[in-house]
This record gives structure tokens, sequence and C-alpha cells, in this order.
């Protein structure tokens, strides 16, 4: 969340900050409330003032025997202007945190000005795009060798969500399974976290409110079912003050991730292009403000070495202002050739939020016993999210024949590859 201090002396940089990622905010009336807040506060001080100053004249009249009720009165008259002042600004600051949270994180000096996906910048590319081998999709492959059931699933729930089977279950997990050895080589200390999650948990990261309509939640309970692990990872600390020493910190951690898809109409929903339901290993750092730059592109290097070991053809994208989420400061992209499709498909998206999590969940550190509190950094990234990675898999490695299970899975699935039964 944007510090008020800073909004009241950078709004017009906020401002266009806010359009350039296509959100607009109105200046005018958050200055307005923090102002009326201040002479609120201003003038509950004032009456504080006054009502000590009577509560003095009615001791000093006690002591010398004389009448205080003009004096009592008059304090019980300025405590009930005090009170109605706090009930004001209470409600005064619950509308400004409203919209201070609707503020997204402010973007780096590097990030490129653009609109859309289509003003991104190619960082990086491994591998050239091909033809499918077979000339079908993930969906006719995934039926011909009986791997994936999409009818069943949607008679069972509904569109959005599939069925794993026989050999193409065990490759779903070998995947995960396979992710998590990999990170956990590289030093990430593997979390196993709830998949539900309270509101404040989902404010912390930034989901709430902006997100609110993409997320399922249980009324009964007034929790939501995660659609990251980057919820509950990163809420892990909420409210702590943590080791310096410790710093950087990484977790990886394995989740389902639900997502209603709300603004996803007229987009590729296909199989399993954008489903409701999906599973995804999460990367998640939490360090000091001058690392996190670095911390970024390795985190970013971690989760692409799984393609590159995949033997996928991939490629590293920046993304520009306008495609930057709501609350990441930087963000690249990883995405793999489908040639099924054929197109290009996001697996990972790693970015750095800075302070923006850590202020809104209160997560800090000091580097000296006798120095002020200092927000960490977090960043996260997918490490990978499995349902595109399947996709690439088999429509790339699909023959027409069999699929050849890719080398780096086969100790996780025990064969090495899947036949039409």
């Amino acid at each position: 969340m944007i510090d008020i201090k800073f909004f009241r002396e950078n709004s017009e940089l906020i401002e266009k900050n806010s359009l350039a990622k296509n959100i607009t905010i109105d200046i005018r009336a958050i200055l307005s409330l923090d102002e009326e807040r201040r002479h609120n506060i201003y003038e509950v001080e004032l009456l504080k003032a006054k009502r000590n100053e009577a509560s003095k004249a009615i001791g000093e009249a006690k002591k010398r025997k004389e009448d205080a009720s003009t004096a009592i009165a008059e304090t019980k008259e300025i405590g009930e202007q005090i009170k109605g002042l706090d009930d004001k600004l209470k409600v005064i600051e619950v509308r400004l945190e409203q919209m201070l949270l609707a503020i997204p994180n402010l973007v780096d000096d590097d990030v490129p000005e653009g609109k859309s996906d289509q003003d991104n910048q190619l960082v990086r590319q491994v591998g050239q795009p091909g033809e499918s081998l077979s000339g079908l999709n993930h969906i006719d492959i995934g039926k011909k060798l009986g791997i994936l059931d999409f009818d069943r699933s949607a008679k069972v729930t509904g569109g959005g969500f599939v069925y794993y089977r026989g050999k193409g279950a065990t490759l779903e997990r070998a995947l995960l399974n396979w992710f998590l050895s990999e990170h956990i080589k590289n030093g990430y200390e593997e979390i196993w976290s709830p998949f539900i999650v309270n509101e404040d948990s989902m404010r912390g990261t930034g989901q709430l409110p902006k997100m609110q309509d993409d997320m399922y939640h249980t009324a009964a309970d007034d929790l939501y079912l995660i659609p990251t692990a980057e919820v509950p990872l990163t809420n892990f600390y909420r409210g702590e003050m943590l080791n310096p020493k410790e710093l950087t910190t990484k977790f990886c951690g394995y989740s389902p991730c639900f997502r209603r898809e709300a603004g996803s109409h007229g987009k590729d929903v296909r199989g399993l292009l954008r489903v409701h339901q999906f599973n995804k290993v999460e990367l998640l750092k939490f360090s000091k403000p001058e690392d996190s730059a670095n911390e970024l592109s390795s985190l970013t290097s971690d989760a692409e070495k799984l393609l590159e070991k995949l033997g996928l053809t991939y490629r590293v994208i920046l993304l520009c202002k306008g495609d930057t989420s709501f609350a990441s400061a930087k963000t690249y992209d990883l995405e793999v050739w489908t040639p099924g499709e054929p197109k290009w498909l996001e697996v990972s998206s790693c970015s750095n939020f800075k302070d923006f999590q850590a202020r809104r969940s209160n997560i800090r550190f000091k580097r000296a016993a006798d120095e002020k509190p200092e927000f960490v950094h977090t960043l996260n990234g997918s490490g990978l999210a499995t349902p595109r990675v399947m996709v690439s898999i088999l429509e790339t490695f699909f023959d027409g024949e069999k699929l050849t299970v890719p080398e780096v899975l086969r100790p996780f699935t025990g064969f090495d590859v899947i036949e039409p039964k």
C-alpha cells in the first residue's frame, strides 16, 4: 500500500504511474480526505487541551471548596465533542484506507512504456518455434493417449476443469515433484501451506480489493481459496520483524490454484489453456531493499532453467507498464511455444513487488537494534505452473504414435513413453 505521506508529496507521479497501468484514481478526492483527516485530528487535539484545562480548573475549584458545576458541564460537553470527532475520524480513515489500497505499485524506471502485451519486450529466446509432429493439439493428444478427460470433468464440476488419468496423472505429479526437487537444490525451503486463507492475507498480497471478482469465496467462513501459493507464503511472516541475517529468505511451495477467471471472457479457454483449478509450484523471496533487483534476476533464472532442462522452446519477456500487474514493480514472463495451438503461452510471471506487499502485510526488519525498522522487499514467481507446461510437452514430444517423456522426468514417472491404450 502507498504510504500517505509519500502520496501527499508525490501525487502527480502516482497518478501518472496509475494511468500507465491503465488504472484511474481520484487524486483530488484522496488529498481532500487526507486533509479532512488531519484537520479532524487537529481539532481533537485542541479539544483535549481545552478539556485538560477544564479538568485542572475543576480540581482547583474543589480545593477551594467552590462550585465546579460549570467546569464539570463544560468538560462533559467537550468529551462529547471529542467522541463525535473520533467517530467521524474512524469513518474517514476507513474510506482513506480503501482508496489507498486501490492504488497500484509504482513501476521501476527501466520498465518499458506500453499499454498492453503487444508492447512487451523480448529479452531472450531459446529455440525456434516449430510445427507439431503430429498435427494435433493437446486436447486431441490427451484423448488419443487416454490421459486427459475434459468431458467428465465438465459433467462433475463444469467447464474449466480436467481429469488427469493413469500415466497423465503420473506425469502431472512428476512435474510437480521434479520442480520442487530442483528448487530445493537451489536453496529454497519447501513450505506446505494452507490452501484457504482469510481476508487479511488476500489484502496483504494485493489480491483484494482489486481482484475480488476472480476469487472463490466461502461466505459461511469468510475465507478464500487461494489463487496462488504466493498468498500463504508471503503472509507466513505477516506482522513480524525479520532477522536481517536471514535475508534473503527463499521459499518454494506447491499448491492447487483456484481462479474464477471472471475477466477472461473472449479469451481462449480451450482445454488446459485457461482453467479454474490448476497445480503450481511457487517461488518466493524476502530480501533487503538493495538486493531485490538481483534477486529478481536469479528467481527468473531458477524458473527458466526448468524449461531449458525439459527441452522446450521458450522465451523471456519484460512486461511493459500497461501489462505489469497491480502489485508488481517489474515483471518478467516466461512463455513456452506450443506447436499444436500454435502460440506462445505464459507459464510463469516473476515479479519484484519491492515494499508494496510488505507495507500491506507489515513485514519488516532491523539492520541493527538501535536502528529504525525497514520494510522488506518481496518477490515471487511460478516455478512452474503445470497446465501450459503440459500443453507444450504434449504438443512438442507426441509424434502421432507415442509421447516421449522428457528425460529429466523419467526418474519421477518410472516410464519413458506414453502410448495409446
